[in-house]
């Protein structure tokens, strides 16, 4: 067998070189093909930082230039005085709104994750279950009855009315998420720190929290990309301008005083709003991806 394998073909390459070459040619055409795949991704970026940094007159012309005929921030700098109080005002809205719903999304969804993993109550699998049925429910669906809600409690038009309506759609996915976390980790650990005396309240603070730690960062991406990107509900809670999140912003920037699309300043706003979320997951990917593989997938 071995001198067979070795035996050299018409070509002049043994069985083990030409087997050697085939995975070479294989793992080039794979990367070939992701390599590409990243370009087609990263192309409407790299279009709208093109367009952000051209002279206005040139992003709107028609047809379009693809190159610059020279640097300009002069789109960055109408943002900074467009309207009443310029793109700063909401880029702070939309980061007060997102760390709230960060927060809040995180210590419910850690909460409830726990109990439904590590506590045995009546009607525990049903409640479960229901919880995960609001996943198949349109958000767009129940915007009105959380209006009226909100709207009671007088909270409507405020940033923390919006955090609350933001968390109430991330808590479903983060307590599945943080559940499967909880059972990934060995019961057995908890038990040997029941017998050392602590109470379930300390395990979870001193102990479960730094194993679960992945989890609670995935379910955090997942919170601030979602609320600093949202826009519909952002539009129908807030009808005071001076407190409008980015998303809803952007919308007013689009139009020039004419009528006319600017579109130099509104791709200068996209790039600015990609900024915080590319960021933060370059900077916790390592712990995303960790809880997707480590937590998510566990039953």
């Amino acid at each position: 067998m071995a001198a067979t394998s070795l035996r050299p073909n018409p070509s002049g390459h043994s069985q083990q070189e030409l087997r050697r070459m085939r995975r070479r040619a294989l793992l080039a055409l794979r990367y070939v093909i992701l390599l590409v795949l990243a370009l087609l991704f990263l192309f409407p970026i790299a279009w709208s930082f093109i367009n952000s940094i051209k002279l206005p007159s040139e992003a709107l012309a028609v047809p379009p230039t693809y190159l610059p005929s020279e640097i300009s921030l002069k789109n960055y700098e109408e943002l900074t005085t467009y309207g009443k109080i310029g793109i700063a005002q909401h880029v702070y809205n939309s980061t007060v709104v997102a760390l709230i719903t960060v927060l809040g999304s995180i210590v419910l969804s850690t909460l409830g994750g726990y109990g439904f993993a590590r506590f045995n109550f009546p009607g525990k699998n049903v409640l479960f279950v229901m919880v995960l049925s609001t996943l198949m429910i349109p958000f767009q669906s129940i915007l009105i009855p959380l209006f009226v809600m909100i709207v009671q409690v007088d909270l409507h038009d405020t940033l923390f009315g919006l955090a609350l309506v933001y968390i109430t759609f991330q808590l479903p996915f983060g307590i599945f998420l943080m559940r499967n976390s909880f059972l990934a980790v060995p019961q057995e650990i908890e038990e040997s720190a029941l017998l050392d005396g602590c109470s379930s309240i300390s395990i979870l603070y001193r102990l479960m929290l730094r194993l679960v730690l992945p989890g609670i960062v995935t379910v955090a991406i997942y919170a601030f990309i979602n609320s600093w990107n949202e826009f519909l509900a952002a539009l129908i809670f807030m009808s005071d301008q001076d407190k409008f999140t980015l998303p809803v912003f952007l919308t007013t920037v689009r139009y020039g005083i004419w009528g006319d699309v600017n579109w130099g300043a509104l791709q200068a706003g996209v790039i600015v709003s990609i900024i915080p979320s590319l960021a933060i997951f370059l900077a916790l990917q390592r712990y995303y991806m960790d809880g997707l593989m480590g937590g998510a997938v566990k039953n």
